[in-house]
């Protein structure tokens, strides 16, 4: 067993030259459960048995004495499209949290993940969910809780990280190619790892090695890329922007992220894209990279999930 690296993208992932990968976080996982605290209920669904894809969906307390149809909330979880899943403690948490906070049913996509499966399968299998979402608005799909519980008119998507990422080009993708039988009406982009090539407002006096790890990790997470100015990467290069697919965007910023400035920037471009919707940002200061997953109970974090359950209410 070698221990020569071939990739070093420490605190998330290395890949050594004998081909070992070492995740160095989000590998613990835990069971679909009823939240003790919240009462909040969950279990895991499998979608594509050919493709191990599936996802967590989560129902509040309240469906269990009301017949009320309720928003729809499809999550991508992040973690540099390599490490966590559906099921790490650290997004089973997060999502008991939206759910009891806002009252939603939610979907927590497992999507495939680099190395073994480099991009652009993540975002493959996050459009193949949606669809299997999709599938129930008629309310004769596979799963009662999402024929039963789900208003299909009122659907969202969200993510932190890469999972804001996915949520964006699929926010896209539904502008672009529709997705039948639902209403996007927003979506909620936590901290989305969003890059270009040439530097934005303050990112000119970021020091050089912190820019060459964010091209580096995109060029490894998806080989085939043209780059950081991949419309997929740098929504300002993308002409579909303008046709985002949904009505109202919430972006939340933490003062002390890398992609502060990426993350206000997509904000500007979406403004000036010809796109009809509104956009709002809310900036956390004194905080860094999704401070909410690992502090959850700081005055931030409650702040910010107060906000996004009345951007979806």
């Amino acid at each position: 067993m070698s221990d020569e690296l071939a990739h070093d993208f420490s605190p998330l992932f290395k890949i050594y030259k004998d081909g070992r990968i070492e995740r160095l976080m989000g590998s613990d996982t835990v069971p679909p459960s009823v939240h003790p605290q919240t009462g909040v209920e969950s279990k895991d669904v499998m979608i594509s048995n050919e493709t191990g894809l599936y996802a967590r969906l989560y129902i509040p307390k309240s469906t269990t004495t009301s017949s009320t149809k309720l928003p729809l909330v499809v999550y991508f979880h992040g973690g540099g499209f390599c490490i966590e899943t559906a099921s790490s403690p650290t997004y089973h948490n997060y999502l008991n949290s939206l759910v009891a906070e806002a009252n939603v049913v939610a979907v927590s996509v497992d999507f495939r993940r680099v190395p073994e499966y480099p991009l652009p399968i993540a975002y493959n299998d996050s459009w193949d969910a949606l669809k299997w979402v999709a599938s129930h608005s008629d309310g004769s799909g596979s799963e009662e809780w999402l024929n039963n519980h789900a208003d299909f008119q009122k659907l969202f998507f969200s993510g932190d990280s890469s999972g804001g990422n996915i949520a964006h080009n699929m926010a896209v993708k539904v502008g672009s190619e529709g997705l039948v039988g639902v209403k996007l009406i927003g979506i909620v982009l936590v901290h989305p790892f969003l890059w270009g090539k040439e530097p934005i407002g303050g990112e000119s006096t970021m020091p050089a090695v912190q820019r060459e790890y964010l091209d580096s990790m995109w060029r490894f997470v998806y080989p085939l890329t043209s780059g950081s100015d991949d419309p997929l990467l740098n929504p300002g290069k993308d002409p579909k922007l303008g046709g985002l697919g949904c009505e109202k965007v919430l972006v939340c910023v933490a003062e002390n992220d890398t992609l502060k400035h990426r993350n206000w920037y997509y904000s500007e471009v979406l403004r000036k894209s010809g796109w009809k919707g509104a956009v709002e940002v809310l900036e956390a200061k004194g905080e860094g990279h999704v401070f909410h997953l690992f502090n959850p109970t700081c005055y931030s974090a409650q702040a910010m999930l107060k906000k996004i359950t009345s951007f979806i209410n």
